[in-house]
């Protein structure tokens, strides 16, 4: 039995379909999924968090949806699957600047149980404008409880050392939900042009 015929491509006129891109070929880029291994150090070198930490595991996002903070988001545009890289990420790209009109005195009457209030306790509040914020207590005196409603990181240069470990074209649901997460988001940066009232008017749930 003689070989098999091969068909050989055409040569006179163009191809009819034009080639997906392989996983090699796919880079960051908006509505692409991503899994990433990273490890982050405040300019101490202290590790704040890890993925390979205890109880830690990757971020999984969907690009070019405010999931990350703006200084890592944006430099991670074009990297690829097995791609590594260190990002230095300043405050203001990170979790902003602290705002020292942040820092609370709230009665110790108007949380849940005053009388278990302790320093380090987190609770949510609800400002006046409906966004919840997370506040650590920070001091209590007597009556008084002082709380910080800062981010802890807000501040802070960020340092993050990162791996690409997967991308991919996330899916019509999947850019779905990181759509309607950035729609609910309420990220505003506290200057000294913010209009809003920071007093809280209500405290809730407790965090921890």
């Amino acid at each position: 039995m003689g070989p098999v015929p091969v068909r050989q491509p055409s040569t006179t006129g163009p191809s009819r379909a034009t080639p997906r891109p392989t996983v090699s070929e796919l880079t960051i880029q908006p509505n692409i999924h991503v899994t990433l291994d990273y490890e982050l150090k405040g300019d101490d070198g202290e590790v704040i968090d890890a993925s390979e930490s205890e109880g830690g595991e990757p971020i999984r996002y969907v690009h070019g949806y405010g999931m990350l903070v703006p200084g890592l988001e944006a430099a991670l545009v074009g990297l690829r699957s097995g791609d590594e890289r260190e990002v230095v990420v300043p405050a203001e790209a990170g979790y902003g600047e602290r705002d020292e009109t942040l820092v609370l005195e709230i009665e110790r009457s108007e949380f849940p149980d005053p009388k278990a209030v302790e320093v380090g306790d987190e609770f949510v509040a609800e400002s006046p404008d409906g966004d919840e914020i997370a506040m650590n207590v920070m001091e209590v005196k007597g009556d008084v409880v002082i709380v910080d409603a800062n981010h802890p990181l807000a501040g802070r240069t960020l340092h993050y050392k990162v791996k690409v470990r997967d991308v991919r074209q996330a899916t019509e649901d999947e850019v779905e939900r990181a759509a309607a997460d950035l729609d609910e988001a309420h990220e505003h940066v506290h200057g000294p042009d913010c209009d809003h009232d920071h007093e809280p008017v209500a405290l809730g749930r407790k965090l921890n």
